[in-house]
């Protein structure tokens, strides 16, 4: 077991019983592909795993936690939590950068803050622990480093942006909605997207973030507000529930 990996066995206070699990969750395809000749796997099947864990132990907590509110809220509730940029934050708090092996063009551009690595990362790790020492296990850990840093019941999203903003379209009959990355800047291993939503012709929001993921909910954050500001654009049919049938 490598030093980085029993330092951050100790920060969080476990230990693994099968090392080799461990050391796999945060081994990138990127340091496989240089191992010519050795054995090594890489994490992305325990990130499918862990992926899947996540959905399940979450969803559990909320489902305790919020016992008045539908399925339809807890599912929105659940995407805002294990959405990349939630898991990013989470690996971010935890060092998780600093212990992933990468190959060496991996880690030139700077694939240690890479997000999508980062969650990827997260994912793998909680898969792995499962396979160590069970769902309670990973309760736990979620318990200690994730469900605490989680928002005040009054201020968790009902709704991600996107799907607030879909729901508003449809009901105004605006037509398809189309979110086009206009534009990539800085360096490869501090990359940043920006996002035009529109809907037809007409633009109705520009978002900016680390992940084009991040970049279109800022883009329909921006477009609900401007909807809310201006009303409904001056071209958009009338609503299907207040349409004739003649």
């Amino acid at each position: 077991m490598s030093e980085p990996l029993n330092r951050l066995q100790e920060r969080l206070n476990l230990r693994f019983r099968n090392g080799a699990l461990l050391r796999q969750a945060f081994t990138h395809t990127s340091y496989v592909n240089e191992q010519r000749g050795h054995r090594v796997e890489h994490n992305e099947r325990l990130e499918f795993l862990g992926d899947a864990v996540l959905q399940l132990t979450v969803s559990e907590v909320l489902y305790r936690m919020y016992p008045d509110r539908p399925e339809g809220e807890l599912t929105r509730l659940r995407a805002s939590i294990v959405c990349e940029p939630s898991l990013v934050r989470f690996a971010e708090a935890l060092d998780f950068g600093q212990v992933v092996l990468l190959g060496k063009g991996e880690e030139q551009t700077g694939g240690r803050t890479r997000p999508s690595l980062l969650a990827d990362a997260f994912e793998a790790f909680v898969g792995a622990l499962y396979l160590d020492q069970g769902l309670e296990a990973v309760r736990a850990f979620l318990d200690s480093h994730l469900f605490p840093h989680l928002p005040k019941e009054s201020r968790l999203p009902l709704k991600d942006h996107k799907t607030e903003l879909q729901e508003k379209v449809q009901q105004w009959n605006l037509g398809p909605l189309e979110y086009r990355t206009v534009e990539e800047r800085g360096p490869a291993h501090d990359r940043e997207f920006v996002v035009v939503v529109s809907v037809g012709e007409q633009p109705l929001g520009e978002g900016a973030g680390r992940s084009k993921k991040e970049a279109e909910q800022q883009a329909a954050s921006k477009a609900l507000r401007q909807l809310q500001e201006n009303g409904v654009p001056a071209r958009a049919a009338v609503p299907r529930n207040a349409r004739g049938d003649g």
